[in-house]
């Protein structure tokens, strides 16, 4: 290639928006307000209404991840398609995440948690806390089949299900009381039996 075209690539690359905004001090504010203001609103509202989203309890949810990238993109970097916008915007991003990182940090304390930091129980004691299930509106179904991916056939065999601020859910198993145990302690030695006597019958 020509020394004209390579001109022409790097100007495409690094010329910060449209011929008329040009490198200027208010393009340079606008391009890290618009990526600092996106960015809180998503933050914002992901953790205020967003925990049943990021669990990705059902494939709308999934999909709402999946397009919400792209539909802000414009209004992070506007018409900048220029290699030098994006790293500006991106860079507006990493310095925003740092920035309310920082400033929420309480310590490793959990005296210091605040409620958004707090866990939300679904299931306590084996049953369903219907109040938060509605709250956040998650089914039982959909529970059901968070239960399923970790090894658990029925919500019956859960103790307390747990969903985290990031959106995973926690399960823990449900622990036969004594009584169970003894019954289940009495079918097991029964079975030894039949398979004692079959084995002397044969």
């Amino acid at each position: 290639m020509d020394s004209a075209t390579w001109q022409h690539l790097w100007q495409d690359l690094m010329a910060l928006g449209t011929a008329p905004m040009g490198n200027t001090a208010p393009y340079w504010i606008d391009k890290l307000l618009r990526a600092s203001v996106v960015y809180l609103v998503l933050v914002y509202a992901l953790s205020r209404f967003g925990k049943r989203i990021l669990a990705q309890l059902n494939p709308f949810d999934l999909v709402v991840l999946l397009v919400l990238s792209n539909t802000v993109q414009n209004a992070i970097i506007g018409n900048d398609t220029s290699l030098l916008g994006g790293l500006v915007g991106a860079g507006a991003l990493l310095g925003m995440n740092a920035l309310l990182v920082w400033r929420h940090y309480r310590g490793p304390s959990a005296e210091r948690l605040s409620m958004a930091d707090r866990d939300i129980v679904l299931i306590e004691g084996g049953r369903l806390c219907e109040a938060e299930l509605k709250r956040l509106r998650i089914t039982a179904a959909e529970l059901t089949a968070k239960a399923h991916e970790r090894g658990f056939d029925s919500l019956a065999e859960i103790d307390m299900a747990l969903l985290y601020p990031n959106g995973t859910i926690y399960f823990r198993g449900r622990h036969p009381d004594r009584e169970e145990q003894h019954h289940l302690a009495v079918i097991e030695r029964l079975d030894e039996i039949r398979r004692e006597l079959a084995r002397l019958g044969a």
